[in-house]
């Protein structure tokens, strides 16, 4: 998220226009040069519980029992977020394979560069392989599909069907499969995300802090927002307000006509008196995402508009809460973008996408965007300790845009959402 608003805000920093806030990275080292609601703010950390061995170490246990019944030998997790799901290993992506094989039955072990390996053993000493972990170096010269194929044989899964993780890069894959020919390879998806996409307690109270850290950044940055300021100004107002509460976090910041755009717009933009503000971010928690948008009105609206952008505001909020009525266990992930969809296109735009233009939600966890989705089509069933965005939108072209995001967890009788609903557009916090 903070990545992608970096990116958009280099048109606007070409522009060269600026509010006086020069100094903001500096003072968030102090609170004397902070605006008063940010510099308010006091840490969160405290409240976040790192994930333990033994929890890794039980996610791994289940990933051997979905093994068994989606009769797959092993699966293979190369860099990603995965290999950190089921290890608590941080590896940055590249052209050399790192993987971890987890067997259904038998020892784990792990393929590593051999310059690496330094670094590998140090990660994998805090994973749940701790003790004498099976780690297989591969020179420059020399090729780590090898090292695979080896170890599938010193198992005895040669010839077992081994499950990739779907992030894998295709050479990894490929060349593996010319390597490993006496196997068959597929997805781990069954393994990954039947892990991955129900949540356990301790997984959704740090979901649950993530979503309480980013609503705290964005009502300390609403009540420092001046006329003048640019997405720039705005983006390092909300990193700091992350900052002070403890946790690394940022979002995408569009205005007035380019709202519209769901993902936003290149071009610079200035907030004026009047206008709309998108707010479009979160932060990770012990790897755990937040995802929140929130949508007002800096001031009053003008009175040409006023009453549209009133109307398409309690249309949004409307679907977005039929959308969690309607998200129990055992509905069709599919069923809830309808029920939202229903409300916006009986609003009078619709119908299917033409205002409301994307799904209504993603599952979230570890990434932002990952497994089931809340899309037309989807018949997965929910279950309980899913967690999801519920972000419907409706989007003008040339004139505004509104969505209002918050994450949403299915229990057994229904669902709830981690943070309050936007009350209105302008004043989208409450009272003060």
């Amino acid at each position: 998220m903070v990545s992608r608003r970096r990116f958009l805000e280099t048109a606007s920093l070409a522009a060269g226009v600026s509010a006086a806030l020069p100094t903001l990275s500096q003072a968030a080292e102090g609170d004397q040069s902070l605006p008063p609601a940010l510099a308010a703010l006091r840490t969160l950390r405290g409240e976040a519980k790192p994930i333990t061995i033994e929890e890794r170490t039980a996610r791994q246990e289940k990933a051997r029992q979905l093994m068994r019944e989606n009769n797959l030998s092993a699966i293979l997790l190369a860099q990603g977020t995965s290999l950190a799901y089921f290890t608590g290993i941080r590896w940055e992506g590249g052209e050399r394979l790192f993987a971890m094989v987890l067997p259904a039955k038998g020892e784990a072990f792990y393929v590593s560069p051999a310059f690496e390996e330094g670094r590998a053993r140090e990660q994998i000493a805090q994973s749940p392989d701790g003790s004498k972990p099976d780690v297989r170096i591969w020179q420059e010269d020399e090729s780590p599909y090898t090292r695979v194929a080896q170890g599938l044989t010193d198992r005895g899964i040669a010839s077992g069907t081994i499950g990739v993780e779907e992030t894998a890069k295709f050479v990894f894959s490929d060349n593996l499969r010319k390597v490993a020919t006496s196997a068959t390879f597929t997805s781990a998806t069954p393994v990954t995300a039947g892990c991955r996409m129900i949540k356990s307690p301790h997984e959704i109270d740090l979901m649950r802090l993530a979503a309480k850290v980013t609503l705290a950044a964005y009502e300390a940055t609403y009540r420092s927002l001046k006329v003048g300021m640019t997405q720039r100004d705005v983006g390092d107002l909300l990193e700091t307000s992350h900052r002070k509460l403890g946790f690394e976090g940022g979002a995408d910041v569009q205005v007035g006509e380019f709202s519209s755009f769901p993902h936003g717009s290149v071009a610079p933009q200035i907030i004026r008196e009047g206008t709309i503000v998108m707010i479009d971010g979160g932060c990770s928690v012990e790897g755990y995402q937040s995802d929140i948008t929130r949508t007002f009105v800096l001031g009053k609206a003008p009175d040409k508009t006023k009453d549209k952008m009133q109307q398409v505001f309690d249309t949004v909020h409307r679907a977005q809460s039929a959308a969690l009525a309607a998200a129990k266990p055992g509905v069709e992930a599919g069923s809830v973008d309808a029920a939202a969809r229903k409300i916006i296109t009986d609003a009078g735009y619709g119908p299917d996408y033409k205002y409301f233009t994307h799904r209504l939600g993603h599952g979230m966890g570890m990434d932002g965007h990952e497994w089931p989705y809340l899309v037309r089509g989807n018949s997965t069933k929910l279950q309980p300790e899913m967690t999801f965005s519920d972000e419907p939108g409706i989007y003008i072209h040339g004139e505004f845009g509104i969505r209002l995001e918050d994450d949403m967890h299915i229990m057994e009788g229904g669902a709830e959402l981690f943070t309050p609903q936007s009350p209105s557009l302008e004043n989208p916090f409450g009272k003060a």
